[in-house]
C-alpha cells in the first residue's frame, strides 16, 4: 500500500519520497506517524545521498509499517522471552494541588532527589505529599535539587512560556553552524554507507543512542563512552546497544579524559547528548571539538535548546510531553494527562541527529567540518502543529504489527527478540550487524583502528 500524503519535514534535505506503506496506524489527536516516518525518511535520504558521494551503490527506502514498530522498540523487545519494564516506581503523572506534574524517576540517583525533596520513600507516599504541592513550585525545586520534573501545562500555557518564546517558537528542528572550511576528503566505498566511519556516541537514553544505534547500522564504527557513576540502564543497553561496542571513562579523571579526548580526535562523528554547557570544562562540548578537530562532525542534543531561561536544564521525552502541551492533548474523558502511543520525540530526534550527521559528512570535502543541535522541545513544537489523519485499514504484513520486522540474536544477556532498523537496502530489511554487547565492558578503542596514534584528518585522507 502506498502513502497518501507525508508531511514534508522543514528541512532542504527531507523528502517523502522513500516511504512506502501505510499513512496512519496510531489514534490520537497529533500526526505521530508524519513525525515518524518523515524522520527516517530524512535519515534514508541522507544515508542514500553518503553512499553516492562515496562511490556505493547501496540505496535505501523506508517501510512505514516498520518503522513503527521500531518507534516503540523498548515495548517490542524480549529477553529469553520476557518483556522489559521501561519506568520506574516514582516515574509518571502525579496530581498536585492545582493540577498534574510528571516525575521521571528512572535512574537511582534521579528517584532519590524525590524522594529527598518530598521526604517520602515510596510512591504511594511520594503521591500523597505531592498532593499538597503546586506544579511550578515543586517543578523548580526538584530542578533544582538534580531531579527531572515537568508541570503539566497547555499548549497554550506553553506557546506563552518566556522559554518557549526564546528558544523553541522560531527555531528551526535542525541548527547547523557555519562550516569551518577545513575539508576532508571521504574515502571511496562499494559497501554501507559509513563503512569504516568512526563514531564516538556521547549520549544517554534513548535519542542519541538511538541515532548511534542507526550510522552502527549502517557500517559505522560506533563506540559509546559512559561514566562509570552513571551507568546506563539495563533496559536502555538492551534497546539502544546494537551495532556498537560501551565503555566507561571518569572525565574527572586525568587518565579517562586524556583517553575520552583522543578517542574524539580519532573521530570522524561526535554525538553528545549531555546537558548544554555540563561538556566545557572537559573541552568535549561542540565548540572546543571544532576548535581543536575543524574536520570533524560534532551534533549535540538536548531537552530544551541550548538557550533561554531553560538552555541549561535536564529533561526527557515523557518531561517534554508533559510541558509543551502534549499531555494534555492526550488526556482522557476524566481530564488526566496522557502521552504519545510511543516516546516519539525521542525516536524522531534520534534519526534526525543521524541525518544531520551524514548530511555533514557528505559535506565536509567540499565546506569542511561543522556543528549542529536539536533538541526535543523543537520536535515536540513541529508535531504540535500538525493534526492527524484519519486512520487507515492496513495489510497485516504491512502495519507495524508485521511479524517480518523481528529478528532474534543471541546476546550475553540471553536470546533477544528485536524490531529491525527501518529500512530496506536492496528490498532486503536492513539488520544491526552485532547485538548489545555486555555493557561497558569494551576497551576504549577504535574497532578499525590500524593506527592507534593516526588522527581522522590523516586516517581519511590516504
Amino acid at each position: 500500500m502506498e502513502p497518501t500524503s507525508w508531511p514534508a519535514l522543514p528541512l532542504p534535505w527531507a523528502s517523502d519520497e522513500l516511504a512506502r506503506g501505510p499513512r496512519r496506524w496510531w489514534t490520537g489527536p497529533l500526526d505521530v506517524e508524519g513525525l515518524a516516518v518523515g524522520s527516517v525518511v530524512a535519515a534514508a535520504s541522507a544515508a542514500n545521498a553518503l553512499a553516492s558521494a562515496r562511490g556505493s551503490s547501496w540505496r535505501s527506502f523506508v517501510a512505514s509499517g516498520l518503522v513503527g514498530a521500531s518507534f516503540g522498540s523498548l515495548d517490542r523487545l524480549r529477553v529469553n522471552g520476557e518483556a522489559l519494564h521501561g519506568w520506574g516506581e516514582l516515574s509518571g503523572f502525579f496530581r498536585t494541588a492545582d493540577g498534574w506534574i510528571r516525575l521521571h524517576g528512572n535512574y537511582p540517583h534521579h528517584a532519590d532527589v524525590i524522594r529527598a525533596v518530598l521526604g517520602a520513600p515510596d510512591r504511594r507516599a511520594v503521591a500523597s505529599a505531592i498532593q499538597e504541592r503546586t506544579a511550578v513550585s515543586l517543578e523548580e525545586e526538584l530542578r533544582a535539587a538534580g531531579g527531572i520534573a515537568g508541570a503539566v501545562r497547555s499548549a497554550d500555557v506553553w506557546r506563552a512560556h518566556p522559554h518557549h518564546r526564546a528558544a523553541i517558537a522560531d527555531r528551526p528542528l535542525v541548527t547547523v553552524d557555519p562550516s569551518t572550511g577545513a575539508t576532508s576528503p571521504l574515502l571511496p566505498s562499494d559497501s554501507l554507507p559509513l563503512h569504516g566511519v568512526r563514531v564516538l556516541d556521547l549520549t544517554r537514553v534513548i535519542a542519541g543512542p538511538t541515532a548511534a544505534r542507526f550510522l552502527g547500522a549502517l557500517g559505522a564504527d560506533v563506540l559509546r563512552i559512559d561514566r562509570p557513576d552513571r551507568p546506563e540502564l539495563l533496559e536502555q543497553h538492551l534497546d539502544t546497544g546494537f551495532a556498537k561496542r560501551t565503555a566507561a571513562l571518569d572525565f574527572a579523571d586525568t587518565h579517562g579524559l586524556a583517553t575520552v579526548r583522543e578517542l574524539a580526535g580519532t573521530a570522524d562523528i561526535v554525538l553528545s547528548g549531555y546537558r548544554p554547557g555540563s561538556l566545557h570544562r572537559f573541552g568535549l562540548d561542540r565548540s572546543s571539538l571544532l576548535a581543536d578537530h575543524p574536520r570533524m562532525v560534532v551534533v549535540e542534543l538536548s531537552a530544551w535548546g541550548d538557550m533561554g531561561a531553560w538552555g541549561q536544564e535536564r529533561g526527557f521525552d515523557s518531561i517534554v510531553q508533559a510541558v509543551s502541551g502534549i499531555a494534555t492533548g492526550y488526556a482522557d474523558g476524566q481530564g488526566r494527562p496522557g502521552a504519545l502511543p510511543v516516546q516519539a520525540l525521542d525516536h524522531a530526534t534520534g534519526y534526525l541527529i543521524a541525518a544531520t550527521a551524514m548530511r555533514l559528512l557528505a559535506r565536509r570535502p567540499y565546506e569542511g567540518g561543522a556543528g549542529a543541535r536539536l533538541a526535543l522541545a523543537r520536535t515536540a513544537h513541529w508535531l504540535l502543529q500538525r493534526d492527524a489523519a484519519p486512520v487507515e485499514p492496513q495489510d497485516a504484513f504491512d502495519g507495524p504489527d508485521c511479524p517480518l520486522w523481528s529478528a532474534s540474536a543471541a546476546s550475553p544477556y540471553g536470546s533477544i527478540d528485536y524490531v529491525r532498523p527501518p529500512l530496506f537496502a536492496g528490498h532486503v530489511p536492513l539488520d544491526f550487524p552485532s547485538p548489545p554487547r555486555r555493557y561497558a565492558a569494551d576497551p576504549p578503542e577504535w574497532w578499525l583502528d590500524d593506527e592507534p596514534n593516526e588522527s581522522a584528518d590523516d586516517r581519511l585522507s590516504h
